[in-house]
């Protein structure tokens, strides 16, 4: 089970890290290799940019949105990224959206990629705010091919300019021959890289002085986090804000296991959220998704969590009334709650819940259902959440930076890089965890807030974990006043449910604007 999540959490957000890396929470102890059929095939050597990668193509653009005619330049190629020799040692590609005619002094530029890790960012590219993106079917869901790009009318280019990156080893972005490309394939290595193209793209492109922007997704949330932190101390660049997208912090809360009852309690709201969507809630809950995962949330942190706690300590009686109120918000049997010891794993819910129609959720976004060989199971076959845009997405960016966007190379396009395996780093005794390094870039920098996105069905990066990070975040009102939330009715890719896309370009729109121009904080201690 573990080597097929590895997958379906590389491709567009949020990878698991080992089971050493995992630490007490751990099921396991080494790290596990991925199947064969899980990644590329083995090559003699790695693929790396040549000179024909270090080319940039510029082409002349125009969108309507919101009934305005915006001109724009989109400008492909890639980076160099020079570490302590000075040496040119990777070369990032990367995407940029620039809108005509703008004071590159006040305009906003933002700089947006997925996680995985090694996941390539055509996900957010193709999906979320370039100014054209893959039409999907009714809410999102899959389309038949041929597949078609549009016009997004919920693009970001009004607001501010784009620049979308892809890290290393996965789409165009790749090591220069001789240099070993496992640096890369870590923590460390990772805010590294981000940092040094940030760094220079401010430079080569003259925009030191706009306001200056991440938006990541997924694992990109984590990397947001320590790039913050990263930025401050090897560059000297200030962040005006950061949006997280589909927001992770820290693993515990994703990675229950029978020494970590936190992340149980976690996944309790996207529990009862999938249940609503597929109507296995009682009458009473069925009305208001809000006013359900309200009752939810109050329970999983309240009375759930105590009683998890207690363990073996608790009584019958407290055991069998506990078994009934997580039934009661999350469709699944009491017989089946009390027989799991009240410890709903998250791949056994997705299996579960509408097992009396043999059909299994999915787990990027749980509005999807899918028919799989064996409904007797505890193993999910597959994702179709995660494949149905694997082959729109991917057939299309590929054509349209060839003949849109007129970049070209001979390089494969992995959207899927293989960067395994992973080094966590000094996380490797512990859970991974950015929540101490985004609290130090906010404690440095007053001025910078963040807004957080979640989808009610992500049962990739769940909105309790969410909230708990964020619960543990500074321990003061100087840092939680500023962060702000967004709750969208979609899942881990929010923007391909239409009403939802809508919704999260309108917020995050808001919260760059509102994020310009700010007056010094007369205090940073408690009001």
């Amino acid at each position: 089970m573990l080597k097929r999540v590895l997958f379906v959490l590389l491709v567009c957000g949020v990878m698991a890290p080992s089971a050493r890396a995992q630490g007490r929470g751990s099921r396991g102890g080494a790290p596990q290799a991925p199947a064969p059929a899980e990644t590329a095939p083995a090559s003699p050597r790695v693929e790396t940019a040549g000179p024909a990668e270090e080319k940039t193509s510029q082409t002349p653009h125009a969108l309507r949105l919101d009934g305005r005619d915006i001109k724009y330049t989109a400008t492909a190629g890639t980076l160099p990224i020079r570490l302590d020799t000075g040496q040119v040692s990777a070369r990032m590609f990367f995407v940029a959206y620039t809108k005509d005619g703008e004071d590159v002094k006040t305009r906003p530029v933002s700089f947006l990629y997925n996680g995985g890790p090694g996941a390539a960012t055509i996900w957010l590219h193709m999906g979320s705010f370039a100014p054209k993106h893959v039409q999907m079917a009714a809410d999102g869901f899959q389309p038949a091919p041929p597949y078609h790009l549009v016009d997004n009318e919920h693009s970001l280019l009004d607001v501010t300019d784009l620049i979308f990156v892809d890290a290393i080893d996965t789409g165009y972005s790749r090591v220069v021959s001789g240099v070993d490309n496992r640096q890369f394939h870590g923590v460390r290595g990772d805010l590294r890289a981000f940092g040094e193209f940030i760094n220079e793209y401010l430079k080569s492109y003259s925009r030191w002085p706009s306001p200056k922007y991440l938006i990541g997704e997924s694992y990109g949330t984590i990397r947001s986090a320590g790039l913050a932190q990263e930025l401050q101390n090897r560059h000297g660049i200030e962040l005006n804000g950061i949006a997280l997208v589909s927001s992770l912090l820290t693993y515990q809360t994703i990675s229950p296991s029978p020494e970590n009852d936190a992340a149980y309690a976690s996944h309790v709201e996207t529990y009862t959220a999938s249940a609503w969507y597929h109507k296995k809630l009682p009458a009473d809950l069925a009305g208001d998704l809000k006013k359900a995962v309200d009752e939810s949330r109050a329970f999983a942190f309240g009375e759930y969590l105590t009683a998890l706690a207690k363990g073996n300590r608790a009584s019958a009686a407290e055991r069998k009334a506990t078994a009934q109120k997580l039934a009661r918000l999350t469709g699944l049997s009491v017989d089946f709650v009390e027989r799991a010891n009240l410890r709903i794993d998250p791949g056994r819910f997705r299996k579960e819940l509408l097992r009396d129609k043999r059909l299994v959720v999915g787990r990027l976004d749980s509005r999807f259902t899918s028919i799989e060989g064996d409904a007797a199971g505890e193993n999910d076959e597959f994702d179709l959440s995660n494949s149905a845009l694997q082959g729109p997405y991917t057939a299309l960016f590929q054509d349209y930076v060839k003949n849109d966007l007129k970049w070209e190379s001979d390089l494969h396009y992995p959207s899927s890089g293989n960067v395994r395996p992973w080094n966590w780093d000094e996380f490797t005794n512990s859970y991974m965890d950015m929540t101490e390094p985004l609290r130090s870039a906010m404690s440095h920098n007053p001025f910078l807030k963040i807004f957080v996105a979640q989808g009610y069905y992500d049962m990739a990066t769940v909105m309790g974990g969410m909230e708990y990070n964020f619960a543990h975040l500074g321990y003061d009102k100087s840092f939680t006043d500023r962060v702000s939330f967004g709750y969208y009715e979609a899942g881990h890719m929010i923007y391909i449910r239409p009403s939802a896309h809508k919704a999260l370009k309108s917020d995050i729109a808001k919260f760059i604007q509102g994020t310009r121009g700010q007056a010094m904080p007369r205090s940073t201690s408690p009001q």
